[in-house]
């Protein structure tokens, strides 16, 4: 084998693909696609944030209280629209967790806010039974 018939390794792309590119958001390769259980775990949390704001609203008019005090003050400031803050809040970190979602840390903290969005809306269910 002589030194021409080896084939040397070329760099095909002269830059990386940026992070919040087109690539980020409309991936055309297989490495840029987002997986199902990604998006069953964003939509999981986007509907548990929506379920969590409505049964916040119904146990407010029950005269209970809101324990977080940062969405209380939020209630306080914005009265019955603090659901949009929240919503919008809530909306923008997943954006930065699905486009961070190769991190296996990131992977854990979206299992992580799955789990508590759920014992907090199963509280809130078993608090709208109470008598």
């Amino acid at each position: 084998m002589t030194e021409f018939d080896r084939q040397i390794p070329v760099e095909r792309r002269r830059k990386p693909t940026p992070r919040f590119g087109w690539y980020s958001f409309f991936g055309r390769r297989k490495q840029d696609r987002y997986s199902a259980p990604l998006f069953f775990s964003l939509v999981s949390i986007t509907g548990l944030n929506v379920l969590d704001s409505l049964f916040t609203m119904m146990i407010l008019d029950l005269k209970g209280w809101e324990a977080n005090p940062i969405v209380r003050a939020v209630i306080e400031r914005h009265g019955d629209n603090f659901w949009i803050w929240k919503f919008a809040l809530v909306s923008f970190c997943l954006i930065l967790l699905c486009l961070h979602s190769r991190y296996k840390l990131v992977k854990k903290v979206m299992v992580f806010l799955t789990s508590v969005y759920l014992v907090t809306v199963l509280y809130q269910i078993y608090l709208l039974h109470l008598p």
